[in-house]
């Protein structure tokens, strides 16, 4: 797996090469995830989102060209965000895959790597926290995230709170398969 520099496409950074993607598609479909919205994933997401106070919460699998959302919560009065699917080189939870670590964006425009991206312009997105879904295989699944339209600083309690539902979603998804 490789998580050097992205390569630049005109003015917007593309999500790194993911090297795990056509393994981590046949773990999801053996697992029976990643193809059809669930409502324990939707409790979760709002869940995070309520703990965190932010207007967006998910449960995302990463597969090779495509996200999907299996647990999502937009905040009522809120911006309809997202549908449940994404293309992969939109947003952030593509990196954590990558990068197999949590990731917090306090104000995305802070970070030339990440202010191109498409969710900034398209969706009004400004900070994120994400932390991947490990599976006991060591294979990243996919995230759990939330997100706001407004700079925000997640500091230790929020890194803590996103990989620690991660953690425990894995459990239960293995539990169930």
């Amino acid at each position: 797996m490789s998580y050097g520099p992205p390569r630049p496409v005109g003015r917007l950074l593309v999500t790194p090469e993911d090297r795990e993607a056509p393994a981590r598609a046949r773990r999801l479909s053996r697992l029976g995830l990643g193809e059809r919205a669930e409502p324990m994933l939707d409790r979760l997401a709002r869940q995070l989102a309520e703990i965190t106070r932010t207007p967006y919460g998910m449960v995302n699998f990463v597969g090779e060209e495509r996200q999907f959302f299996a647990g999502l919560y937009v905040a009522p009065g809120g911006k309809g965000l997202l549908g449940r699917e994404l293309p992969r080189d939109h947003g952030y939870c593509p990196h954590v895959v990558v990068r197999k670590r949590a990731l917090a964006l306090g104000d995305v425009g802070d970070y030339p790597r990440f202010a191109g991206n498409p969710v900034v312009d398209e969706y009004g997105v400004r900070s994120y926290l994400g932390a991947p879904l490990v599976d006991s295989t060591g294979m990243v699944l996919g995230t759990v995230c939330v997100a706001d339209r407004t700079p925000r600083v997640w500091g230790t309690t929020g890194l803590e709170t996103v990989k620690a539902a991660a953690a425990e979603l894995v459990v239960r998804l293995e539990e169930r398969a």
